[in-house]
């Protein structure tokens, strides 16, 4: 495993980060065992993952943010905590409460990376910024992100301050943020952190169509609207080209006597301004199918020839980086 630092935080995170929002389980992720999470943890600290991911929100059948401060109990020392104050909580005299209520469920006295997890437009962002800065000064936080900002929302917000991480969706099936989003990190070394690398499952090329996708999953904008009751959405969907490259890249991991999953992850973790890429494991044996990936390199003809092979996906996303939404809250 390797680690990068993000700007001059003194904060080092993991190539590889843990996402834990399947922890909380609920409707998007369906019952989650809290002893399958915590040996999961345990799983990926042993294997030199250092860096975990949660929020505030990701509260359904249990609170995320409670179960990894419970895997985490005896090993703090070890770990990367980030975590997110959600935008209805963005207003200055919000955000420290805020952040104690998730440092008190974390266990912890510190949080390594704390994120903006949307943009919220009624309130102004130095305001928000002064709540965060605040956090810093009094040691409660060490380093700040973004999550979901596009570039306007940036411009604005490096005008208050700097920040070091913009969290967003990323992967060979979802490439707008390479339009503008990308360019305008890495111009102002803010690293990115990828959620969704493997396109929620699809790149592990564990559904063969999109009937076989579960709702939960279905709900993005890859797919037509109606594909899923849990869709906010009113695009088309790109089906029939995201199961084409699917099946290409499939084929170059077949030629390559490699996991789907593991070159999909490889390609990712090989972009330019990449600081961590988030994986999602709901035991110790989904860990275990991402953890090739780590030491795969690909050569630069295959990096060319995946990336062709989505270029009809990029195409219909546009400059739309919002997963969810048509209306895009990516300003």
């Amino acid at each position: 495993m390797k680690y990068n630092k993000l700007g001059n935080t003194g904060v080092e995170v993991s190539e590889f980060s843990l996402g834990c929002w399947p922890f909380a389980g609920g409707s998007v992720w369906g019952h989650q065992e809290n002893s399958d999470s915590i040996a999961t943890v345990h799983a990926a600290l042993d294997a030199g993952i250092t860096t975990f991911d949660t929020a505030e929100g990701y509260n359904d059948d249990q609170h995320s943010e409670e179960v990894l401060g419970q895997a985490l109990k005896d090993r703090r020392s070890e770990a990367v905590i980030a975590t997110k104050l959600g935008g209805a909580h963005l207003a200055e005299g919000d955000v420290e409460a805020t952040c104690d209520a998730s440092l008190k469920r974390l266990g912890t006295d510190v949080i390594d990376l704390y994120q903006i997890h949307w943009p919220n437009h009624e309130v102004p962002i130095e305001e928000t910024y002064r709540g965060l800065e605040n956090l810093v000064t009094k040691g409660k936080v060490r380093a700040l992100g973004v999550c979901n900002f596009a570039t306007q929302d940036l411009t604005d917000l490096l005008a208050a301050g700097p920040i070091v991480t913009d969290q967003l969706p990323y992967s060979l099936l979802w490439r707008a943020i390479e339009n503008a989003i990308l360019p305008k990190c890495n111009e102002n070394g803010i690293g990115i952190v990828c959620y969704s690398p493997l396109s929620q499952g699809l790149l592990t090329g564990r559904y063969a169509n999109a009937d076989e996708v579960p709702d939960g999953l279905s709900r993005s904008r890859l797919f037509k609207h109606d594909r899923s009751p849990l869709s906010q959405h009113t695009d088309a969907g790109a089906e029939d080209e995201v199961f084409a490259a699917i099946s290409e890249v499939r084929k170059v991991a077949d030629e390559l006597g490699e996991p789907m999953a593991s070159v999909a992850l490889a390609w990712v973790r090989q972009q330019e301004g990449v600081a961590t890429l988030l994986i999602g494991a709901r035991n110790t044996e989904e860990l275990g199918w991402n953890l090739p990936a780590a030491d795969l390199a690909l050569e630069d003809d295959v990096l060319a020839r995946l990336t062709a092979a989505t270029e009809p996906v990029k195409t219909y996303l546009a400059g739309n980086a919002d997963m969810w939404n048509s209306d895009n809250r990516m300003r």
